[in-house]
């Protein structure tokens, strides 16, 4: 069955981008080639690398404890930063779902370097239908993937299929804060080839309509306005370094991209925290 046009134009934008060179290039040499997400700052000057890491342990402490007998799933996994660190957190097997087959490969190496290739399968497929079957969850876990989806209900509906009864989704995004008019995030949303993006109410909503219940919203949008400063800190100093293998043009845009995020979240029109929802038991 072919997917939805929404669905797979989504997917197709993001694969492009992340399967391009130069942003394999820049996520490698600016993030450190493990995550791509945004980072819970100690102090405004802290490497990006530790900040995106404490993140990760932050949702840990958010999915503990866990029930028993099911797996962990990784939404948009990126290079597999989280799901090396959640194999290692947890006996049970990680899989872990990605659209970018550039980023899969580097996943895939870096799990065999580190001995973990049993415990990670990597999967080339979309989280908005993820190839594993009813209830094999007992934790779904997302970090800053979800706004790429043509549909994000539909991705909520996918996780509750997922979920065992107990289960939980713990997960962070760049979201509107609630109340915010599209129109007046226009420069994001161009930049990103999104008609819209998903708020902290309409995740609550969609999560009430397939049967789970968020119990945690922890706001940290001053996170979101640091990381994305910092990121953009880090690129004009090392502006040279970077010009190497990445094209001025992709550096230049990434630099206008990344003003208008920070823009957004100091005008108050963006949201980013971590989110815990619950299927019942």
């Amino acid at each position: 069955m072919s997917m939805p046009n929404k669905i797979a134009d989504a997917d197709g934008v993001a694969a492009d981008y992340y399967d391009s060179s130069d942003a394999d290039q820049f996520y490698e040499l600016v993030w450190g080639g493990e995550d791509i997400h945004i980072g819970l700052y100690d102090s405004p000057d802290e490497p990006i690398a530790i900040a995106s890491e404490r993140t990760v342990r932050s949702l840990m402490q958010l999915a503990s404890p866990l029930s028993e007998g099911g797996c962990i799933v990784d939404l948009g996994s990126g290079y597999g930063g989280a799901s090396r660190r959640l194999a290692k957190f947890s006996s049970r097997p990680v899989q872990a779902v990605n659209i970018s087959v550039v980023e899969n490969q580097r996943h895939r190496r870096l799990n065999k370097e580190a001995g973990l290739d049993s415990r990670i399968t990597v999967h080339d497929a979309s989280f908005e239908q993820v190839p594993l079957e009813d209830g094999c969850a007992d934790l779904v876990w997302s970090q800053d993937a979800i706004l790429h989806a043509g549909d994000r209900s539909r991705v909520m509906a996918e996780v509750a299929r997922l979920l065992r009864p107990g289960g939980c989704f713990v997960f962070t995004d760049p979201m509107a804060a609630d109340g915010v008019a599209m129109d007046q995030l226009k420069p994001i949303l161009d930049r990103i080839h999104l008609p819209d993006l998903a708020s902290p109410d309409r995740y609550r909503i969609w999560g009430e309509k397939v049967g789970l219940t968020r119990d945690v919203w922890n706001d940290k949008t001053t996170m979101l306005v640091r990381h994305y400063s910092r990121v953009r800190e880090e690129t004009a100093k090392r502006r040279l370094e970077l010009e190497k293998t990445i094209s001025a043009d992709y550096l230049d845009r990434m630099n206008v991209g990344l003003g208008h995020w920070v823009d957004g979240g100091e005008q108050g029109r963006l949201s980013w925290g971590l989110m815990r929802f619950r299927k019942a038991a």
